[in-house]
């Protein structure tokens, strides 16, 4: 199951038994609006501050993700999931009344990436028959632990992004009964990715930081399996957003790797950026986890798309880390999702 230096790829693949998404309003209004499962209109969720929304969220997405499954709470053995907050305490009290047990995650925006990685090796190996990786971000949760709160009306640079409201969900398993399992996609392989730190100081364009992880990743993979970048129908990273992702492909191209008519950024396709507002594109763990559970799971179910490499990435700084002046390091978990009949 060992290939090359980083990657694993799986005998037997888990399934994609099932997934649901929930965005807020902004999410709803963007090009992925019709395709996001909840979208909620009030970004308090109801709740009375912002990380209780968080949560709230949390919670709505597993659920869903477990009805569309057909699959309750107790048939879960592991749940892998992980916000932006300190001490994920979005995740820990959101997922408190599901009773599962928890492996709690930050990769930063690299996050969905991980728990599904880790999902998958879990069932493969024989620990569980079904697992559940969430990942969530929330706008304001994010700007008032990295930034400043919202009232302070601070301006923001081009370069930088928004940070997406929103949470996917995930079941993986090795058998599923539910709606979804027909043409369920597969988790094939996975190359975890290393941090990969360039000196970037500027918490403002977290794409910059984040590319380099991105590029690192990609070509890891392609070495282990022996595989260039016409062995996927897209590649898909998390949030590079518009800078982010042209120093990727500029990266790549140096490296002999023509990625610009397959690549694809969640953080780009999750905002109309002229529409928007949003700068540079969207961020944050639930970038990537919306965009995979709503718009790139059912192309691979309709069979629009054989096999992907889904990147998520994310920029490890934390606010005392910004504020002592250190740069910020950058890591990219590549997962290879394939359709049902990709081998066929």
């Amino acid at each position: 199951m060992q290939r090359g230096k980083a990657s694993i790829e799986f005998e037997e693949p888990p399934v994609i038994i099932s997934s649901a998404s929930v965005a807020g309003k902004k999410e709803g209004e963007g090009p992925l609006g019709g395709c996001i499962d909840v979208v909620e209109q009030d970004d308090m969720f109801g709740m009375e501050n912002w990380e209780q929304a968080e949560s709230a969220m949390q919670k709505q997405a597993a659920d869903l993700a477990l009805e569309k499954g057909s699959i309750r709470r107790r048939e879960v053995r592991y749940l892998f999931a992980g916000d932006l907050l300190g001490q994920l305490i979005a995740t820990s009290f959101g997922t408190v009344d599901l009773e599962i047990p928890m492996f709690g995650l930050y990769g930063a925006c690299s996050t969905m990436g991980e728990a599904l990685a880790l999902a998958a090796m879990t069932v493969h190996a024989g620990y569980a028959d079904r697992t559940l990786a969430v990942a969530s971000s929330h706008f304001a949760t994010a700007e008032k632990q990295f930034r400043f709160p919202l009232a302070y009306g601070n301006q923001r640079p081009q370069s930088a992004t928004w940070t997406v409201t929103g949470c996917g969900a995930v079941v993986v398993g090795k058998e599923g009964k539910g709606a979804e399992t027909k043409n369920a996609p597969r988790i094939a392989a996975v190359t975890p990715g290393r941090i990969v730190d360039m000196g970037v100081q500027d918490s403002m364009n977290m794409g910059a930081a984040m590319a380099p992880a991105a590029v690192h990743t990609i070509r890891q993979n392609f070495e282990d399996f022996h595989v260039d970048e016409t062995y996927y129908d897209r590649i898909i990273t998390g949030d590079l957003g518009e800078i982010g992702r042209k120093l990727l492909l500029d990266m790549m191209k140096q490296a002999g790797h023509d990625l610009t008519a397959i690549h694809m950024d969640c953080g780009i396709e999750i905002y109309d950026s002229e529409k928007q507002d949003t700068h540079a594109g969207g961020s944050g763990c639930g970038c990537s986890a919306v965009t995979l559970c709503a718009f790139v799971l059912p192309r691979l179910r309709s069979g629009e798309w054989k096999r992907v490499l889904f990147l998520p990435t994310g920029a490890l700084l934390s606010t005392v880390s910004f504020n002592e002046g250190k740069s910020i390091p950058g890591i990219a978990h590549g997962v290879v999702i394939e359709a049902e009949n990709a081998g066929s």
